[in-house]
């Protein structure tokens, strides 16, 4: 197996950095999400300078929901990244992690009334998503006797090489207005008294293992621009959102380097702006490319069954990471206290959740597996814990940093308590 360069074998051991991960289980219990922050500061500074490369005014915000632990946000934050943010929780975490809010951007398609005072108070730029949208958020900027910076977020009908249900700038998709009416969106917002109009948000998908389609989205943006110079409009920024793909499956999966990824984009963006005579920032929102092979979900064999296939039935389950049930998607497994043994046998790794689409992993080749053995489930830091539930009233596990030789709890492990706590009883049931 391909491992990427932060995780090695070392006597016989699957290692994070410098600590066993077998270790870890055994100080932390099973199940446990294991980040490694250097790995999270080493993808920031690759993307990051990748694109500076070709141009200074770059502005990276973190996609805040592909992992909202707040320990992640600090990191990003340290680092200077700010935020794109979909809810009150979000905006919390991070101006609680030092992110300023002149770098946080306020995203979604159905922002509730309380998102738009909460944007309102803060001082956070917004991307409106429909006329709607726009006059609620005028009116609340009027009663504050204050003015919002805004975006549009731009629906550009473009297809993507990902699955359909995290392709975002579809013509069908939810989000955004789509470019043929965008003009008449910013004609309105410069009409009020409320908003300023200073940028421009657009987002294609997530998942993308192909350049070409990002370049296409700034062609279009650059258009969209060109339009709204026209009308009065001196956009301050571009966001292009985010989608950079991984290689969850290393052995056949060929996905962009930043390198590429902005080889492709960054041209098209300068030759643009240079037509237009303008010098906007460049917003790009990265969630996945980020923290995704940061971190590790590591679970233990609870016992192995043969039935019409073998299974190897472990502690976590869709409860802890749905992507492979949602998404069908793939997840490399590793048997964490064998990892040098050869692969022998062809296993199902399944969960404890009362479901029978429970499968973390379909016909795996590993080695021989016991009650006891550790699996760890790769590339496991975006879209994990932070899309994990308490289904089958199953407490969430806990959630651990490693940074040089440390390592420390970032979430400690829910109880039963955390189950019962919100719960009230009814006064005809005292």
């Amino acid at each position: 197996m391909i491992l990427p360069s932060h995780l090695s074998v070392r006597d016989g051991r699957l290692a994070i950095g410098e600590h066993d991960t077998v270790d870890l289980a055994r100080q932390f219990g099973t199940p446990l999400y294991v980040t490694s922050e250097d790995r999270i500061r080493e993808n920031f500074q690759r993307l990051s300078g990748a694109l500076t490369a070709h141009y200074p005014k770059i502005r990276v915000l973190y996609a805040a929901k592909a992992n909202g632990n707040l320990a992640v946000f600090r990191t990003l934050a340290s680092m200077g990244a700010g935020a794109d943010v979909f809810s009150a929780g979000e905006v919390a975490l991070a101006l609680a992690s030092g992110m300023r809010p002149a770098s946080l951007l306020f995203n979604g398609s159905s922002k509730t009334p309380s998102d738009l005072v909460l944007a309102v108070e803060k001082g956070i730029r917004v991307s409106v998503d429909s006329p709607d949208e726009l006059r609620q958020l005028d009116a609340a900027a009027g009663e504050a006797g204050r003015t919002v910076d805004i975006a549009f977020r731009v629906n550009p009908a473009i297809e993507v090489p990902t699955h359909p249900k995290i392709a975002t700038g579809l013509a069908t998709s939810k989000f955004g207005i789509p470019a043929a009416r965008i003009l008449d969106a910013y004609r309105e917002a410069l009409a009020l008294e409320h908003v300023n109009p200073i940028g421009i948000h657009c987002h294609i998908g997530s998942q993308i293992l192909a350049v070409e389609p990002f370049a296409h989205e700034v062609e279009v943006l650059i258009g969209v621009a060109r339009d709204l110079i026209e009308i009065g409009v001196n956009p301050k920024f571009i966001d292009i959102g985010g989608g950079l793909g991984i290689p969850y499956h290393r052995e056949t999966d060929r996905a962009p380097t930043p390198e590429e990824y902005a080889g492709a984009v960054m041209p098209v963006f300068l030759r643009g702006i240079k037509e237009l005579g303008i010098e906007p920032e460049l917003w790009v929102e990265p969630g996945r490319w980020l923290v995704a092979d940061s971190t590790l979900l590591l679970t233990r064999v609870n016992s192995v069954k043969t039935a019409h296939k073998t299974f190897a039935n472990v502690d976590a389950g869709f409860n802890l990471l749905v992507r492979p049930t949602m998404y069908d998607s793939y997840h490399a497994v590793v048997a964490a206290n064998k990892a040098d043994a050869p692969a022998v046998q062809e296993y199902s790794v399944t969960g404890p959740i009362c479901e029978t689409g429970d499968i973390l992993a379909k016909d795996r080749m590993l080695p021989e597996l016991a009650a006891g053995d550790i699996i760890a489930v790769l590339d496991a830091g975006a879209y994990g814990f932070a899309m994990s539930s308490q289904y089958n009233s199953r407490p969430r596990c806990a959630e651990v940093l490693l940074a040089g030789n440390k390592a420390a709890l970032m979430r400690r492990a829910e109880t039963v308590d955390y189950l019962t706590a919100p719960m009230m009883t009814p006064p005809w049931q005292e």
